[in-house]
């Protein structure tokens, strides 16, 4: 039987429980080069060899990566209470996010999850539809000038570039235009930090290393540019409706005291990161999958052409676009914005006969389970119709969670899929995407999942009747 340490430091045995099977340290010490290179495929890899619960156990860290859809149910659901946050990789992400919702615990979460959840309710994301369409054929009207000499493009910069200005517009009422460059630098600069740390976590931070001080500059230029939005809407005293007022203005019943400058600060780096990453990584993937798969591409153009007939996509138009969604539902299968969600264990606990021990870091990974072979039938095929109500009835709940789940599901998971939706109705009206024949596309994980080296792209316009 396994064993496990309390609290006190006693030794017991955790009774009917199994040790999970998994590679040995040594193993995992000498692959790690290769595991840094190609972590989707040593994932996978792990749960094809040693099932639904795998034991990686590396220097001092006890971890349990879980794949079944029953254990993810049972961790992100129906036991998260018996599960926090308070894992390394978290303990790294707040040194730029701070207390926001991503990283925040207990009841200062719940209250600000509360405080926060009107503005994603989906009567007032309608609202912001029209924003998230003029913003892409903006986009749209400059990629003109680049179809007319044939050069490439890298659509990875130019989604990231669109859903960071429409995270700006929509929820902060800010065009971030001019800051543009300098928050994609800088947030690229620290995703690359943050992966560095996550394999090799000495020295601590405190330690004043070139790699310490590089990612404290990196958060200081986020900062400006932050506070400068804060300390503007707080000198405007103008209700704008968005969800930066609303946390401004937000009181607390108690006390009658507002949210702190730092505090404010927090929730709007988190939804700055959060809230353009996610939405750019799937539409990233999404025209990758369309340019390799020409008859969904054909599909979805004839949806588009008979539904929107060279309008412009409205909220409205979206629940008479099943097969745009569809598309959108199977590259977040096949590559989720989240590679993984972690939690430690604050208890022993049981998963299918496998023993996880309290103090355990649990892994969970929406790459790996939903490759599942038992609840998809050819994992890795791109086939949007499986999303298809008749086919996806009776699959587990969470077989499927790109958004996480339980309690802590992303409270943007509604505004990134309508408008990921609005911009690929947008766009492919108007344009094929490309790939640039000898550009290979292999997945890395920098925080999300996206194209190693970008996604060099050519644009081949269609014969439309759009209307911008």
């Amino acid at each position: 039987m396994p064993e496990t340490t309390t609290n006190d430091g006693e030794v017991r045995t955790l009774p009917h429980a199994m040790r999970a099977p998994g590679p040995s340290v040594l193993f995992l010490l000498r692959n790690l080069p290769t595991i840094r290179g190609n972590l989707p495929g040593f994932m996978t890899s792990l749960t094809q060899h040693y099932g639904d619960v795998v034991r990686i156990s590396l220097l001092n860290q006890e971890g349990y990566l879980l794949n079944h859809p029953d254990g993810v149910k049972h961790i992100l659901q129906s036991h998260h209470h018996h599960y926090s946050k308070e894992v390394y990789a978290l303990t790294v992400l707040k040194a730029l996010l701070g207390e926001g919702l991503l990283t925040n615990e207990g009841a200062s979460w719940l209250r600000q999850r509360r405080l926060m959840q009107p503005a994603f309710h989906r009567k007032r994301l309608s609202a912001l539809s029209p924003v998230m369409t003029d913003t892409t054929c903006a986009m749209l009207e400059r990629w003109q000038g680049i179809t007319q000499h044939g050069e490439v493009l890298d659509v990875a910069q130019e989604m990231m570039r669109l859903t960071l200005r429409n995270v700006g517009l929509t929820l902060l009422s800010r065009d971030l235009s001019d800051e543009m460059n300098l928050l994609g630098q800088a947030f690229a600069t620290y995703r690359t930090l943050l992966m560095q740390y996550l394999y090799a976590p000495f020295p601590p931070l405190g330690v004043p290393t070139p790699r310490n001080r590089r990612l404290q500059a990196t958060i200081r230029v986020l900062d400006t540019v932050i506070e400068g939005i804060i300390r503007e809407h707080r000198k405007q005293n103008i209700e704008t409706g968005d969800l930066l007022s609303m946390l401004l203005q937000t009181r607390d019943e108690e006390t009658g005291e507002g949210m702190t400058d730092r505090q404010v600060r927090d929730e709007v780096m988190t939804l700055l990161l959060a809230g353009h990453e996610t939405t750019a990584t799937a539409l990233i993937w999404t025209w990758y999958l369309l340019s390799q798969h020409p008859k969904v591409e054909d599909r979805l153009h004839t949806e588009l052409d008979d539904v929107l007939a060279g309008q412009l996509p409205t909220a409205e138009h979206l629940p008479r676009l099943p097969y745009t969604r569809m598309i959108l539902e199977e590259t977040l299968r096949l590559y989720p914005s989240t590679f993984s969600l972690s939690r430690k264990a604050l208890a022993d606990d049981e998963i299918g006969g496998y023993a996880l021990p309290a103090k355990s870091t649990i892994l969970l990974c929406p790459y790996t389970t939903h490759r599942h072979p038992a609840f998809w039938e050819h994992p890795d095929v791109f086939d949007p119709e499986r999303f298809h109500p008749e086919r996806a009835a009776g699959r587990p709940h969470f077989a499927y969670f790109p958004f996480g789940g339980g309690p802590r599901q992303c409270i943007g998971n509604l505004f990134a899929l309508m408008e990921a939706q609005l911009i690929l109705a947008t766009v492919a009206q108007r344009y094929r995407l490309r790939l640039v024949s000898d550009h290979k596309v292999e997945p890395e994980v920098v925080l999300t999942i996206r194209p190693r080296n970008g996604l060099p792209m050519t644009l081949q316009q269609r014969a439309s009747h759009l209307v911008v």
